[in-house]
């Protein structure tokens, strides 16, 4: 007897067939639908060009328009002082007077010298006039003769000027005991009182006798960092305040710019006058410059959050077939939310704008 076990089998392995199939489109199904759950919704932005106008804010000092440090040329004790710390002196006005005997006594041997030499040259100029005149009657002077008086008018004539030399020499020195103010100004600083030896080789040499300034007109200098260095130029109006006014705007103009930069800040020094005639300001003051920064052309503007910054680089993300691109960038200036940056891109590019650390490339995302 004859067993048919044939349909059975077929319709098992028809069986197990169908349920292959429908597992396979069950985990595809699946594929797609965790794909469509990772890429989850994100806010993104189109790239456009605008210009940035910005303000830089830097420390400035303040100082005097001219100062100068006064010290004594000749050893010497101070006779008289007629300034004291916050005069307002002028310029020429004496300020001190010095004492020094041997300079009185050099000055009088100097002044003998000098004499002496006019009168031994004006004896010898005499005695060659004569001999000139007698030598015009031939046969009474011999050539020689007058030859030898014009040597020696010469020789009395050189060392009379070089007394006169020596007695000026003298006399300036002697000027120099008189201090006087070089330019009008104010007194700042005084080292010295009545009696005080001072001079070149005293102990009184150690400081200045007096610190002049000139404070009707200030000097504001600060250090441009490199890449601002393009944006200012002589006659720029900038402005600025003080730690003692900090409600009162200071406003000065750009008058000379060193045209080279610090080799250990990478900075130029860039010198701002600043009147003063009230005084409110004082040289030594630090000063918060206000540096407005016009745009000077349309770049790309985007805002700071949509910028990455780590040890890797700063970048970009972007956005290329709904899946993530970095973009490598550099930046420029910067507002309070918004950024310029440089790099690959191009006018209508999708960016991030807020992404995460976690972001990677090729990440698939919905913009």
């Amino acid at each position: 007897m004859k067993k048919y076990i044939f349909p059975y089998t077929i319709c098992i392995t028809g069986g197990m067939a169908l349920l292959t199939l429908l597992n396979g489109c069950s985990a595809t199904a699946k594929k797609e639908t965790v794909a469509t759950e990772k890429a989850a919704p994100i806010a993104t932005f189109k790239l456009q060009k605008e210009k940035l106008a910005t303000a830089l804010q830097l420390p400035g000092e303040l100082s005097a328009f001219q100062q100068v440090d006064l010290y004594a040329k000749v050893s010497s004790f101070v006779k008289t002082l007629n300034v004291d710390i916050g005069s307002e002196v002028k310029k020429g006005q004496l300020l001190m007077t010095l004492e020094a005997p041997e300079t009185n006594s050099q000055l009088a041997a100097a002044k003998s010298r000098l004499k002496a030499q006019e009168a031994l040259y004006l004896a010898s100029k005499a005695n060659y006039d004569r001999l000139y005149e007698t030598s015009k009657t031939p046969g009474t002077i011999s050539k020689n003769d007058l030859d030898q008086a014009v040597a020696r008018k010469n020789s009395d004539l050189a060392q009379f000027e070089a007394a006169k030399a020596s007695y000026q020499e003298v006399g300036s020195l002697r000027d120099y005991l008189e201090i006087r103010a070089p330019f009008n100004g104010k007194i700042t600083a005084r080292n010295v009182n009545l009696g005080a030896y001072v001079g070149p080789s005293g102990k009184g040499s150690e400081f200045p006798l007096f610190t002049l300034q000139e404070q009707r007109h200030l000097r504001l200098a600060i250090s441009i960092p490199e890449v601002y260095t393009g944006y200012l130029k002589a006659g720029d109006e900038i402005s600025f305040t003080v730690r003692s006014l900090p409600e009162q705007l200071f406003v000065a103009k750009v008058k000379r710019l060193s045209g080279a930069l610090d080799l250990r800040l990478r900075s130029e020094k860039v010198e701002m006058d600043v009147p003063n005639e009230n005084k409110q300001l004082l040289p030594g003051m630090v000063a918060e410059v206000h540096i407005p920064l016009p745009a000077n052309a349309s770049t790309f503007i985007v805002p700071k959050k949509a910028v990455i910054e780590t040890a890797e680089g700063t970048y970009v993300w972007k956005v290329v077939g709904n899946k993530t691109e970095k973009v490598n960038i550099k930046k420029g200036r910067e507002t309070d939310d918004q950024t310029e940056i440089f790099g690959t891109l191009s006018i209508g590019d999708e960016l991030v704008t807020s992404p995460s650390e976690e972001l990677r490339a090729g990440t698939p995302i919905k913009p």
